[in-house]
C-alpha cells in the first residue's frame, strides 16, 4: 500500500503486515506517521487546528512526540460533525451501537476505509486467525449489515466474515417490520446454531456476549451440548450493555462456553473497539487485549492527563494515525483501564485491560474544552 506524500510514513507502518512487531525502528515510523497525520487534519479542518491552538499547538512544521499532541474527548463525536475531507469523498458513514442517548457519527473517506481493512486483516492474521481457503459458518450476534449497514458493530462484524472462506452468514439481530426495530431471534438462533453443529465445517460466532450467554441458557435448559471442534472460533465484543445483569467474569464465560459448545476456551476471543476509534484491540491465547504497531495506548489521570504507568488503572488514551476522514487520531476515552507488558503469549508490546466507566461530568481540561470551543 505504497502511499505518495504527505503519506509516505503513514504508508510504509501500513505495509508492515506482522500486526505486533514492535521495535525501536517501528515506534519510530509511527511516530512520523502521526506527525504526517496532526499536519494532515490541521491544515483541512479548521475546527480541529483551532482546538490544537487553544491547547498550545501553533507550529506544524516540527515533528512532536505522539502523545504531545492534544486529545479529543471521545464524546465530541456525539455532538459535532468533524470533517477533514469533502462530502464528495466520504465512502461510508458509522455510527456507535450505543444503546441510548445521542450517538456518535464518524465518516470514512476511501482512504481511511482501505486502511483499516488492511489493518484488521493484519491484526487477525498474526493472531493465526485469518485462513481465506477455509469455509466457515458464521453466527453474527449483531444487527443485519443489510439494513444496518452504517452500525460501527454491523460494519466491523461485516469485515470479520471477511477473514476467511464463507459457507454461511446469519445474523441474529433482524429488523422486525412489526416493531420498527431491530429484534434478537433467540429461539431461531438456537435452531441455526445446533444445524451448524451438524456439519463439517467450523463455525465462527461473533457479537454481543449476552446473546451468546442466552444461547448457553437455551441449549442447557434441553440438555443439548454441541462439539464446534478446535477450528471454531468466538469473537466477541460490544460488551453487554443492556444487559449488564447477566454480565459475567471472562473466565467463567469461557468455562461455560467450552462446556456448551465444545470448543477450547483459548479460541474464545473478545475484542475491544470504538467507532470513534477504529482499532480492533484483540485478544491472544492468554486472553490480553493487544495493542498493534498502528496504534498506542496509554493511561492517563482525568484531572492532570498525565501517564499514570503501567499497572496503574486511568482513563484509556488511544492514538492512530490511519484516519485521514476525521481528526480522531488522539483521543480520549470514558473508560477505565490498565496497560500491562511481558503477555504469557510471548507476543511483544503493550496489552490493556478495560476495567470499567469512568464519569467526567466533573473533570475539566484541554481535552474538554473543544466542546466548548466549537459551540
Amino acid at each position: 500500500m505504497a502511499e505518495a506524500k504527505p503519506f509516505e510514513r503513514c504508508g510504509q507502518l501500513f505495509d508492515i503486515n506482522r500486526a505486533f512487531a514492535h521495535s525501536r525502528e517501528n515506534d519510530r515510523l509511527f511516530d512520523q506517521a502521526m506527525n504526517e497525520a496532526l499536519r494532515w487534519h490541521a491544515a483541512r479542518c479548521p475546527d480541529y487546528r483551532a482546538f490544537l491552538e487553544v491547547c498550545g499547538l501553533t507550529d506544524f512544521t516540527r515533528d512532536y512526540a505522539p502523545d504531545e499532541i492534544p486529545p479529543l474527548l471521545v464524546t465530541i463525536f456525539k455532538e459535532f460533525r468533524l470533517a477533514s475531507v469533502p462530502e464528495s469523498q466520504v465512502k461510508i458513514e458509522l455510527t456507535s451501537s450505543g444503546t441510548g442517548g445521542r450517538k456518535s457519527a464518524i465518516i470514512l473517506d476511501h482512504r481511511s476505509y482501505r486502511r483499516i481493512m488492511k489493518i484488521l486483516n493484519n491484526i487477525f492474521d498474526s493472531l493465526g486467525m485469518v485462513n481465506h481457503q477455509q469455509k466457515v459458518n458464521y453466527l453474527c450476534f449483531t444487527y443485519d449489515p443489510k439494513v444496518a449497514g452504517n452500525v460501527g458493530t454491523a460494519f466491523s462484524d461485516k469485515g470479520l466474515t471477511g477473514l476467511t472462506g464463507k459457507r454461511s452468514v446469519y445474523y441474529a439481530i433482524k429488523w422486525k417490520e412489526s416493531i420498527g426495530d431491530f429484534e434478537f431471534d433467540l429461539d431461531s438462533t438456537v435452531k441455526k446454531l445446533i444445524a451448524f453443529g451438524k456439519r463439517p465445517e467450523p463455525v465462527r460466532i461473533l457479537g454481543f456476549p449476552a446473546y451468546l450467554w442466552q444461547v448457553c441458557n437455551r441449549l442447557e435448559e434441553a440438555g443439548i451440548t454441541l462439539d464446534l471442534g478446535k477450528d471454531s472460533y468466538i469473537i466477541t465484543g460490544g460488551g453487554w450493555k443492556m444487559h449488564k445483569d447477566q454480565e459475567v467474569s471472562k473466565d467463567f464465560f469461557k468455562d461455560r462456553v467450552e462446556r456448551v459448545l465444545g470448543m477450547p476456551r483459548e479460541n474464545l476471543r473478545d475484542l475491544f473497539g470504538m467507532v470513534e476509534h477504529g482499532i480492533p484491540y484483540v485478544d491472544c491465547e492468554a486472553g490480553r487485549l493487544h495493542v498493534p504497531i498502528y496504534a498506542r495506548a496509554l493511561t492517563v489521570d482525568p484531572e492532570t492527563f498525565k501517564p499514570v504507568g503501567d499497572g496503574k488503572e486511568g482513563l484509556l488514551y488511544l492514538m492512530t494515525p490511519y484516519l485521514s476522514s476525521y481528526p480522531s487520531i488522539s483521543l480520549l476515552t470514558t473508560d477505565r483501564a490498565i496497560i500491562e507488558g511481558n503477555c504469557p503469549c510471548g507476543r511483544p508490546g503493550k496489552t490493556f485491560r478495560i476495567v470499567g466507566r469512568a464519569g467526567l461530568n466533573k473533570h475539566k481540561g484541554c481535552a474538554m474544552t473543544a466542546l466548548d470551543l466549537l459551540k
